[in-house]
């Protein structure tokens, strides 16, 4: 059995996730193929670099969206009232501020991903829309996505799954997670840390107190792990094959702001 587990003590965020799982030997060359069936990689550019985080060498894997790319030939110079959203036949150029969460549902549906990716992308985007729309006071099938909706959680959430199946992992296990504290600032104004949607992804899985002032968990990270991890535990019995660490964005003085991925039989 080949057991993968995350060992987030610094949190956890979909991009230092795909960044450990690239650490930990992912393909990221076929990543980018497979992100290819979505087919908005004309919204987007994927980096991955080595860098040094408070001494640790780590991937850092980075979604940089291009604005105003067209594919098409409508004259798109007016401004767009968010009604894109719901006219897809002519809408491939835009760089999308908002997706509804049902057109993401049908982006993943239609592209033809191996099963296990399709179904496990589609649970962990179910995860963040129900907590959304909780927060919210909507249905599912209206929810809209600001934060996480926008083209780097689609790429980060669809990403790791891709990666997880590339490795061929069966058993995921994580540690609990470390939300941090204090506030952040967010579309909606200014939020405590842990983010209302974060906590309501993270029901039923063990959080770690940290007196860290960061959001050291985000939405998108807190919904891959809350659906991946079958436990929350310290480091499982194995033999350890391979080790990962992703880099996150913020830097933090005395602590190495990186997720440590451990795959091991």
């Amino acid at each position: 059995m080949k057991t993968l587990y995350f060992d987030c003590f610094s949190g956890i965020s979909g991009d230092m996730v795909i960044g450990a799982l690239i650490d930990a030997g992912a393909d990221p060359n076929f990543l980018v193929e497979e992100l290819k069936k979505l087919h908005i990689e004309n919204e987007y550019e994927l980096k991955w670099k080595k860098l040094v985080k408070n001494g640790i060498t780590s991937s850092k894997f980075d979604v940089q969206l291009l604005n105003n790319v067209h594919s098409d030939n409508h004259d798109h110079n007016h401004t767009h009232n968010h009604d894109h959203v719901h006219n897809h036949d002519h809408s491939h150029g835009h760089h999308h501020e908002h997706r509804a969460y049902k057109d993401i549902v049908k982006l993943i549906e239609n592209a033809g991903f191996a099963e296990p990716v399709k179904k496990t992308a589609l649970k962990i985007f179910k995860r963040i829309g129900e907590a959304e729309g909780h927060i919210h006071g909507i249905p599912l099938e209206q929810v809209y996505f600001h934060e996480v909706g926008a083209v780097d959680s689609i790429i980060d959430i669809i990403g790791a799954v891709i990666l997880i199946h590339q490795l061929e992992i069966d058993v995921i296990k994580s540690s609990p997670i470390p939300v941090g504290t204090g506030r952040i600032h967010i579309a909606h104004g200014i939020y405590p840390v842990p983010a209302p949607a974060t906590l309501e992804i993270l029901k039923g899985v063990p959080i770690d107190q940290s007196e860290i002032k960061a959001e050291l968990t985000t939405p998108t990270g807190a919904a891959i792990v809350s659906v991946l991890a079958e436990e929350f535990c310290s480091i499982p019995s194995m033999k350890i094959k391979s080790i990962g660490y992703g880099a996150g964005t913020k830097t933090f003085k005395n602590h190495p702001n990186v997720l440590r991925v451990i795959i091991g039989e």
